[in-house]
């Protein structure tokens, strides 16, 4: 295994907050990043040492960029696989394209998942309006119809009740297939992130519990509320899934925990995650360092954390006219993404809340710790 060296550069496919935080962990690193993105002043190229603009799958853009980058990673997953393996035969890309098309597609995710004897949801795959029917017949309703690809943030699915119009729901979502997902009557949605590095080893960070609000990301708890085996088997999935697909890089697995302690894996994203921002300030290596790490091929510290932590989303632009009010309240650790538009919806920054380890408090008093973020958590 050849290690980057110092004062390469990474190249990060795609301009947003997650390759924003891998540029300055990069940097920290000894790194330089060059950003691909189709935004001129997006959050990663304003942190970066520099950028190329055009459009993800334009092979003239990409041999451009590859031309000024010693290896590439991504940090979405709504980018062209096709313009991967172009870059993929000009520089290591890390993860392999193979791993983008596998978590770009929900009905392969889930097979995949499957077949490495690790549970789901119940799921089918619909193509037509009579697969529907048949599916919501062996599944039952309530149930979750989604499409296979380009959903995220709670777009690009809708819940399915007993008597709904099964016809209109079919022709709202596209594109087609689609998957329908038997409910789940979870207790909790956790997540873990682990890195692997190219000789193979891995480091896992501890369970973390995700709540949403509109389906988007609200607050992450460092740790998960769970039993120690629970919170185990949880890591122990995702090392295996990482495993499976010989990744190299940095892997979330989102995860439901049923009433009984069940384990059932939702999605996987191959890239830093949402949930793991928490690790930037409760970690002495975090998510953004380990998945830097992983791609340069040095490697991986342990995935420790020094002490409890609460991450609390900003979603503008509400939570963003909040600024003032955060950086004034002790305890807060502020981040902002750059982002010019606080539009509906449109994740901001966010913000950290340590407490000694073990001391992970109640609802009431995160509330209260989070002040004038505490009356939206």
């Amino acid at each position: 295994m050849t290690a980057l060296a110092p004062n390469a550069t990474i190249g990060i496919v795609g301009g947003g907050q997650l390759g924003r935080m891998s540029a300055l962990a990069a940097a920290r690193l000894g790194y330089r990043c060059h950003i691909l993105t189709d935004e001129p002043d997006s959050p990663a190229a304003q942190v970066a040492a520099g950028a190329t603009i055009g459009s993800y799958d334009d092979a003239e853009v990409l041999r451009a960029f590859a031309a000024r980058v010693d290896v590439v990673t991504f940090e979405f997953e709504n980018v062209s696989a096709v313009g991967l393996d172009l870059l993929a035969s000009l520089r290591p890309v890390r993860p392999a394209p193979a791993v983008l098309r596998l978590s770009q597609d929900r009905a392969a995710e889930k097979t995949f998942v499957n077949a490495a004897g690790i549970a789901t949801a119940p799921w089918r795959l619909v193509e037509t309006l009579d697969d529907l029917r048949e599916a919501a017949a062996a599944l039952g309703l309530p149930a979750i119809l989604k499409t296979t690809r380009l959903g995220y943030d709670g777009k690009g699915q809708l819940r399915l009740d007993p008597g709904c119009d099964l016809p209109a729901a079919f022709a709202e979502l596209a594109p087609k297939p689609l998957i329908l997902e038997g409910f789940v009557d979870f207790a909790r949605e956790v997540s873990v992130v682990v890195a692997r590095g190219l000789d193979g080893t891995s480091a896992a960070f501890d369970v973390a519990e995700n709540r949403h609000r509109h389906h988007i990301l609200d607050l992450t708890l460092a740790p998960a509320r769970i039993p120690a085996e629970t919170a185990a088997q949880a890591r122990k999935i995702a090392e295996t899934i990482a495993q499976a697909i010989d990744f190299v890089g940095l892997l979330a697995v989102e995860m439901f925990i049923g009433a009984r302690g069940d384990v059932l894996v939702n999605e996987i994203a191959p890239r830093p995650h949402n949930s793991g921002h928490w690790t930037i300030d409760a970690c002495p290596a975090s998510q953004f360092e380990l998945h830097i790490r992983a791609v340069a091929g040095l490697p991986l510290p342990p995935a420790t954390r020094h002490s409890d932590a609460v991450m609390k989303n900003l979603v503008g632009p509400a939570e963003t006219a909040l600024w003032p009010a955060i950086l004034a309240t002790p305890g807060l650790i502020p981040h902002l993404y750059g982002k010019a538009e606080a539009r509906p919806g449109r994740k901001m920054g966010h913000v950290t809340r340590l407490f000694p380890r073990g001391s992970l408090p109640g609802d009431f008093a995160i509330r209260d710790a989070l002040g004038p973020l505490g009356s939206a958590a």
